[in-house]
């Protein structure tokens, strides 16, 4: 008996193996089974040893665990319990964990994510059906952020005290109207959003309620509005803001060379026509379909690198040229809709580095896409104007509360707000 109580402890021993060095260590003090939960993760921290960390490049749940003394095939066990709520294979680098070990076994007992300020994910190394996804309380205001802009549009908002996604949030809004890279010092912007907290501190926004953008002479204004065919954003007279076409292929970049008839090629050192715009972007960034349709190209095409062309519809083709690799599941005869990511920016072909040329075109002839004006979606359905209204009233009250608008239905596609002194 006696030797069948010493190999268990051996057992024991052996099972808390190897632990992973972490950033920090805190001591605990031994379990108190009794004592309640003090963490809004369910865990009493008191109970255990906390190893804090941060995922490392190309690190997975099951290197994380292993290196605890977690078997990778309880590891998979545990990734299938958090399923659908959480998809391991979304963990990402950067992010941090916590291990809680017990003290006096000396194994993990729990392995706690988290996955972003609001969502945390409870791997229980011991019990996986007992995996669970915390969402912290989240609060919710709606708040208002303006100003001209000097340098660039993330600058602009993040010096006024709004969070940096919400210079990704007002491009989505605008995304058929306005090329955001292309939008100048003195363009000027009105948002109203809802802000959210936990704990007291600011996270990702929420949608965007409404919002005026003034760029090149021209004010646009998009109010958020469901007319019971889905939430989606329109202009005062109930217009919608999307189009069969986005203004641009890529959300993040800046623009370096434009469409030209006539430029000097980087390469050939001589000038020729370029029906296309080059957007200058680090390799790997995602480049989207400007809008839904049939993959007709895809593939290594000499001088374009590795290239896809889209035709759209009976009128409209985009090209994407000098791609470093093309998104799972791409090739031709493959359908895709506007925004999905198609490929990455590279530097595949005659080219001088890392960049996207874009092309687009028209009945067969190449067209410049910042020139050309499409008609937009459908609008807000009659039975539901007289509400879509008194929205639209409310969210200029909002954004402008210093002015007042004149209720009239005015015709156009871009109409400025008709303004007089508030009395």
């Amino acid at each position: 008996m006696k030797a069948h109580f010493i190999f268990a402890g051996v057992f024991f021993l052996l099972l808390g193996g190897t632990t992973a060095v972490a950033t920090s260590t805190e001591r605990a003090a031994p379990p108190d089974e009794t004592s309640p939960s003090t963490s809004v993760l369910g865990i009493s921290p008191q109970k255990y040893t906390v190893e804090k960390g941060r995922v490392s490049r190309y690190q997975t749940l099951a290197d994380l665990l292993t290196s605890h003394g977690v078997s990778y095939r309880k590891a998979v066990r545990l990734a299938e319990s958090v399923r659908p709520a959480f998809d391991v294979r979304n963990i990402k680098s950067g992010h941090s964990y916590r291990v809680f070990m017990n003290p006096w076994l000396q194994r993990a007992q729990y392995l706690v994510y988290r996955a972003s300020p609001v969502e945390s994910v409870v791997f229980n190394a011991q019990d996986p059906s007992k995996s669970h996804v915390v969402r912290r309380p989240v609060g919710r205001t709606w708040t208002t952020v303006k100003g001209t802009i000097e340098e660039s549009l993330y600058e602009t908002i993040t010096s006024n005290g709004a969070h940096p996604k919400l210079a990704l949030r007002l491009s989505e809004v605008f995304a058929w109207q306005i090329d955001f890279f292309r939008i100048q010092p003195g363009d000027s912007f009105r948002i109203l959003y809802e802000q959210r907290k936990v704990d007291g501190e600011t996270v990702a926004p929420g949608k965007i309620v409404a919002a005026s953008f003034e760029h090149q002479d021209q004010q646009y204004f998009g109010v958020r509005f469901d007319d019971g065919n889905g939430a989606q954003y329109f202009n005062r007279e109930g217009g919608s803001l999307r189009r069969e076409l986005l203004k641009a292929p890529l959300r993040y970049s800046r623009i370096s060379s434009g469409f030209s008839h006539s430029r000097m090629h980087p390469v050939l050192n001589r000038r020729r026509p370029h029906h296309g715009t080059d957007y200058a972007a680090p390799t790997g960034t995602p480049v989207h379909a400007v809008g839904g349709g049939t993959v007709v190209k895809a593939g290594h095409y000499g001088p374009n690198g590795n290239y896809i062309k889209i035709r759209h519809n009976e009128i409209y083709s985009s090209g994407y040229l000098h791609l470093s690799d093309f998104a799972d599941g791409l090739h031709r005869g493959a359908e895709v809709s506007q925004g999905e990511t198609i490929g990455y920016v590279g530097d595949t072909g005659r080219s001088t580095g890392p960049h996207l040329d874009y092309r687009l075109w028209k009945h067969g002839t190449a067209v410049d896409p910042y020139a050309i004006e499409l008609p937009p979606s459908r609008p807000v359905s009659p039975q539901h104007r007289e509400t879509f209204q008194q929205i639209v009233q409310d969210r200029l009250n909002r954004l402008f509360p210093l002015r007042t608008f004149d209720r009239r239905v005015a015709a156009g596609p871009r109409p400025s707000p008709v303004v007089s002194k508030a009395l």
